[in-house]
């Protein structure tokens, strides 16, 4: 896996399991020898995953108490964390090559979920402010325990309950508040049938690879989280529409994109929509192959004024 990771990411190490275990003890059930020696984790037990990646937060981020529902998506950190570089990237593309720092910086994660993962994540690593939201009641209140238990990181994150479920962007950014970057990982499938089947496919990888033992099925994540009516295209379709409403709001919307074979109909709306700039970032962990798309819809002239205001801090206004 980290021969792929970006250069900036904690999780570039081996994982050392006895700074993990130390960490989260309950890690140590799932740790089990190597036939050719060493130790390595039990990954055919679906609490194994979950155990590891908690114990990566409080070990490399110092987010203790991460914990939600066993039926939420439980989120690969390594790749989570990525991301959030790769969008740091982008955004000192336009910033003379610095990564802008600090709580002035606001990044609206849709679709946080019950682990709130990416704000908890950009907050450290870049001192960000963050807005998460959901159309989960459940994963809202999972997401405000977590920044209970951790006030350290709560200072700059915010979460906000969507009430329309057909909506994106509307209802959470308010008037005059001002977005450097979205970022969402939408749904992938547009049924419950395509998820599971997804999830036998998993299933069967993992008995190839390792067919001692029983494995129970890892279908984490609730149905907000997996599935839309129209799959990950759909979603970041209208995605692209609702953004047009607010670009003078947002510097650069982004989402992640699962299947390389949706980029061209997303490029064809996003040039529709009129988007001035789109970028297009890889991203790789371990075997599995994605990307961001980004957009934006401010002019050049536009993108200085906004980079001089909110990111260099100069006196230059947004309007």
């Amino acid at each position: 896996m980290s021969k792929n990771l970006h250069p900036r990411n904690r999780n570039l190490a081996p994982y050392d399991l006895q700074a993990l275990t130390k960490c989260l003890p309950e890690l140590a059930a799932y740790i089990r020898n190597k036939p050719g020696g060493g130790k390595t984790l039990d990954f055919s037990h679906p609490g194994a995953v979950k155990r590891l990646n908690q114990a990566l937060m409080d070990h490399h981020y110092g987010i203790s108490s991460w914990e939600f529902p066993n039926g939420n998506l439980c989120p690969a950190i390594p790749g989570r964390a990525d991301a959030l570089h790769t969008i740091a990237d982008l955004i000192s593309k336009e910033n003379r090559g610095h990564i802008p720092k600090g709580p002035q910086i606001v990044g609206l994660d849709i679709g946080t979920g019950a682990s709130l993962v990416y704000p908890l994540i950009g907050t450290v690593e870049y001192g960000w402010s963050f807005i998460g939201t959901d159309v989960a009641p459940a994963s809202i209140s999972s997401a405000q325990r977590i920044l209970a238990a951790n006030p350290h990181a709560a200072r700059h994150i915010t979460c906000r309950l969507q009430s329309h479920s057909t909506s994106i962007f509307k209802n959470i950014i308010q008037a005059g508040e001002f977005i450097d970057f979205t970022l969402c990982n939408p749904p992938f499938h547009d049924s419950l049938e395509a998820a599971q089947a997804a999830a036998r496919r998993k299933l069967r990888h993992v008995e190839k690879r390792k067919p001692q033992g029983n494995l129970t099925l890892n279908f984490a994540g609730i149905e907000a989280e997996l599935i839309y009516p129209g799959g990950e295209v759909a979603f970041i379709l209208k995605m692209i529409e609702e953004s047009i409403q607010w670009s003078r709001q947002v510097f650069w919307f982004t989402s992640l994109v699962a299947q390389a074979d949706h980029i061209p109909s997303l490029l064809a709306a996003l040039q529709q929509a009129g988007a001035t700039k789109i970028e297009e970032l890889p991203l790789a962990t371990g075997n599995k192959s994605s990307r961001i798309l980004a957009w934006t819809f401010l002019d050049t002239k536009a993108r200085k004024i906004w980079q001089e205001a909110r990111w260099q801090r100069r006196s230059s206004k947004l309007k």
